[in-house]
């Protein structure tokens, strides 16, 4: 439960970032490019969280690298090196039977499998990304909203970009385990987007947005545990529950503050 609500309060900060600065693919791909890297990691016998990480954050620059380039689309950037590194992935699962095991709760998440560690880490990378957060949040918000002007005003916005895919990458690798390669990306999205549907103001949309990923966190482990269902998917609907259930209410809300015909 403690791991769950954590996941669901770092999801919901980095995901205001990932929504707002139009990543959600980049969440989803980079998710699936980790696998190849949690893989190696296990083939190698390297500790997860070192090897997962590492993969992950250059990934996260290699797509931003080739998406810098004009001729490249983001999207295509994306699709190369996340595909490439997932079929990694794939490839050394398809030689090394002993991960076999370990295969659906790489996909899945395993929230059971769950070690203290494991708990101290996503800990100690949520008390990091808020810290990150609090300090260069001018730097930050600058730069998800109007990156070129924030270019022209002296932010290095190469630096905060490289900041941010570490973050994002460092927050995927720590959910992995509970959420899953399949699942992350929507842990990182729905949050987000259902704040934004409540407020126009990104101080409360933060915060609603991690309030939203740790109530489906919470809500999503309880409801795993005595339906016996996987926590993963669990989570996720609890999520998409609350955003299929805002969006009903702000829909009537519109229709019911439209003005009648004359």
């Amino acid at each position: 439960m403690i791991v769950a609500t954590l996941a669901g309060l770092l999801c919901g900060l980095v995901g205001t970032y990932v929504v707002l600065r139009g990543m959600s693919y980049i969440g989803h791909g980079l998710s699936h490019a980790i696998f190849g890297g949690a893989v190696a990691s296990f083939v190698m016998n390297i500790n997860f969280y070192v090897g997962a990480g590492v993969w992950g954050f250059i990934a996260s620059l290699l797509i931003g690298r080739v998406a810098r380039r004009r001729v490249i689309g983001a999207d295509a950037a994306i699709g190369v090196v996340t595909t490439a590194s997932f079929a990694i992935g794939l490839a050394l699962v398809s030689r090394h039977s002993g991960f076999t095991r370990n295969f659906d709760a790489a996909l899945f998440g395993n929230i059971l499998g769950v070690t203290r560690s494991d708990v101290i880490v996503i800990a100690l990378v949520f008390v990091l990304t808020g810290a990150l957060v609090f300090l260069f949040y001018r730097p930050l918000l600058f730069t998800t909203f109007d990156p070129e002007v924030a270019e022209a005003s002296g932010i290095p916005t190469g630096a905060v970009d490289a900041l941010f895919s570490l973050v994002l990458a460092a927050t995927i690798v720590s959910t992995l385990r509970i959420l899953g390669v399949t699942l992350v990306a929507a842990a990182l999205v729905i949050p987000p987007a259902t704040a934004r549907m409540m407020t126009d103001s990104f101080a409360r949309m933060l915060g609603l947005s991690m309030a939203i990923g740790a109530v489906s966190g919470a809500v999503g482990m309880y409801l795993s545990y005595y339906l016996n269902i996987a926590s993963g998917p669990a989570i996720v609907l609890v999520g998409a529950s609350l955003f299929v259930l805002v969006f009903a209410y702000t829909s009537m809300r519109n229709v019911s503050r439209r003005p009648l015909p004359v």
